[in-house]
């Protein structure tokens, strides 16, 4: 299959998602974007358009746990992310999984937040 046609694919299940999955300033929106080396997290309130927490496996506080874009750094993440966000008051999040199926990383990274207090 041509990459550009996989590039249009991907992003259309991303608008699609998008489409449905708003956050607020109580209930911001929780999405998650698996690279290759690499796991990102963005606590976001769209109505104000402000992203209000922003975790990288790649940022400079995490850089020394060497956490990696599989299963374990997923938990890792997902746990970190969850800790982090009821710390700031918020008990409840929209899951934005990016287009992503859920399952693997995606699901252990749900589950550790879950797990740690947020409800979504």
């Amino acid at each position: 299959m041509n990459i550009d046609k996989k590039k249009k694919l991907s992003q259309k299940r991303r608008w699609r998602i998008r489409k449905k999955v708003v956050g607020t300033s109580e209930r911001p929106r929780l999405t998650v974007r698996f690279t290759h080396k690499h796991i990102h997290a963005q606590c976001i309130d769209d109505g104000a358009m402000v992203t209000k927490f922003g975790f990288s496996t790649n940022s400079n506080a995490l850089k020394d746990k060497g956490l990696n874009s599989n299963v374990a750094g997923a938990e890792a993440l997902g746990k970190i992310v969850g800790e982090h966000v009821k710390a700031a008051g918020i008990d409840s999040v929209v899951f934005d999984r990016a287009g992503a199926r859920y399952h693997g990383r995606v699901k252990t990274f749900a589950d550790a937040a879950r797990e740690a207090g947020l409800t979504f």
